[in-house]
Formats: C-alpha cells, structure tokens, sequence
C-alpha cells in the first residue's frame, strides 16, 4: 500500500495551529501533534528520560518520575545553548515515534503539526507545508487568554521564532486564521487540492 502524503502544519505561536488540525480531523485526516507527542515521550521513553537527566541533572525529574517542566524550562529558556542540546535530544526521538505512527496509517494523508518547521529546518520532510498567520494583536490575545500570561512574555517567546514573512516564501498553503467560517472553507479547499495530488 502506498505511503501517505505527510502535510506539515505549522505557524506562530497563537496563530491557532491546533484549530486548523482539529479541522482537517473533522475530514477524517490522521493528525500527529509534535509538541504533545514531545511531552509524552520525555515522560515515558526511557532513553530519552536519561539523556535528559544527563545533561540537565537527575532533578529534571521527581522521585516519582515525573517531568520538573519549571526547573528545564528555567534552564533552557534564556540559554539558546541548553535549548539547542534538549532539541537535539527530544527532536529525533519525536521523529522516530513519528515514524512508527506513520506506519500504521492507511490515508491518503497525514498532518503533522509544529511550531518550528522552518526554525529547525525540517521542511525536507514534507511532501507540503501549510502555514497558519494571524495579526500580532490577535495572537498576543489568544496566548494571552489561553496560557494567562503577560503581553511582553507573549513577546519574548514571539521574538524566538521566525519571521511570518520568512515562513510564507517557503509554504505550500496559506491559512489567515481570523474567522473561523472562512477558516472552515479555506481548509476545505487545501483538503480537496490535496486530495487530487494524492
């Protein structure tokens, strides 16, 4: 049987990627959620749980196990070093479980969902990327309202990612994602086109 089309999905922070996939689930398209996945994997796989300890101390975790999200994220957020080697750690072990996922898929397509494409440079391995934007005004409110946090947090973690105007040069489709109506008929369209090329 013939491997699905794996579409990429991906946008800002607060652009409303999860929208969008919950849409395209709506027309029965599997859906893997990259930063989900991540955070099940630094739970539950255990090579990944000792690389993490290892170069981030064994109070990365409880005595229970369980993920200190405070304590990494306090390491690795003002510190692009200590981030990069948690990418380098967590990234591949996503990748394989996507693998595997992919392999027990009998679609036509897949969508897969991340926020950093494009900033890890990982668009080689899709057959199409969509990109989701939205105003600035509009994200900071929705991160806002979401995650309950401050404008100029908002900011800070908008400034880590790459420019809309960059990403756009690069993507297959684009989603304004301001309108939900239209949100619904533009999906629909990327859908069927897709559809047709496989």
């Amino acid at each position: 049987m013939k491997k699905p089309i794996v579409v990429g999905i991906t946008g800002g922070i607060g652009s409303g990627k999860s929208t969008v996939v919950e849409i395209f689930k709506d027309f029965d398209v599997p859906a893997y959620i990259s930063d989900i996945k991540a955070k099940y994997l630094m739970q539950t796989n255990p090579n990944l749980i000792n690389s993490i300890k290892q170069n981030f101390g064994n109070q990365t975790y409880d005595e229970d196990g369980k993920l200190n999200k405070t304590y990494l994220s306090d390491i690795v957020f003002n510190n692009p070093e200590k981030l990069k080697i948690l990418n380098n750690l967590v990234h591949p072990a996503v990748r394989e479980d996507f693998k595997k996922w992919l392999s027990y898929q009998n679609s036509a397509y897949v969508v897969y969902e991340s926020a950093l494409i494009f900033e890890l440079h990982q668009e080689d391995n899709f057959d199409y990327i969509v990109l989701v934007i939205a105003p600035k005004d509009l994200r900071i409110k929705r991160v806002q309202d979401r995650d309950n946090v401050s404008e100029d947090d908002v900011k800070k973690r908008m400034d880590k990612q790459m420019d809309d105007r960059l990403k756009r040069k690069k993507a297959d489709y684009i989603i304004e994602n301001i309108d939900i109506n239209n949100l619904n008929k533009e999906i629909y369209k990327i859908n069927v086109n897709i559809l047709e090329k496989c």
